[in-house]
């Protein structure tokens, strides 16, 4: 069960946009932002205006309202969602937005199709082309070699090198661990 606050909600002024947050970003606006007490910095909220039943989903980037029976300062935007910019100040219930990543798993089976990008090349020498061309099928043949071994890889292939990036924490050397402060 995810736990549930009530309480008053209020907005930033207009005037607030470009001030910086306890987080350190800097407010506008537009954004779908708020100010909790408590709450981690960019936790997800969900907040519902009791009295209409709109919505909204914010991040906490601020800590406030420090007036008494607020819960939560909302910026503009959220504000309007939620359908009180007119009454200023409305009844709120403020819970944790489960923020689940979007799931993916990889078909064992099948490997993901590697797109390289192809380039016009301005000179025409047919050495040159060859050349090319070869380096580009070696470089696919890696890839997907690369992620045959290792299903959670990510391969970066900027600059026609390939690069395997680790995802996973494996055991690390005596050389990669810091030595205990005493």
């Amino acid at each position: 069960a995810n736990a549930q606050q009530r309480g008053k909600a209020s907005y930033y002024s207009k005037r607030a946009t470009g001030a910086r947050t306890s987080s350190g970003i800097l407010l506008h606006n537009d954004s779908l932002v708020c100010a909790h007490r408590t709450y981690p910095f960019g936790t997800k909220l969900l907040v519902r205006n009791l009295t209409n039943d709109k919505e909204v989903i914010v991040t906490v980037v601020d800590r406030g309202p420090y007036k008494k029976g607020r819960i939560i300062d909302l910026t503009y935007a959220a504000a309007e969602q939620l359908g009180m910019i007119t009454k200023g100040v409305v009844a709120v219930e403020v819970s944790v937005y489960p923020d689940k990543g979007v799931p993916y798993a990889l078909d064992p089976e099948t490997l993901p199709e590697i797109d390289f990008e192809e380039h016009e090349i301005a000179n025409t020498n047919d050495d040159y082309n060859a050349v090319w061309t070869k380096q580009k099928n070696d470089t696919k043949e890696l890839a997907q070699n690369l992620i045959k071994e290792d299903k959670n890889a990510v391969i970066s292939t900027q600059s026609s090198a390939v690069k395997k990036t680790q995802t996973t924490a494996k055991k690390r050397t005596a050389t990669n661990t810091k030595k205990k402060r005493r």
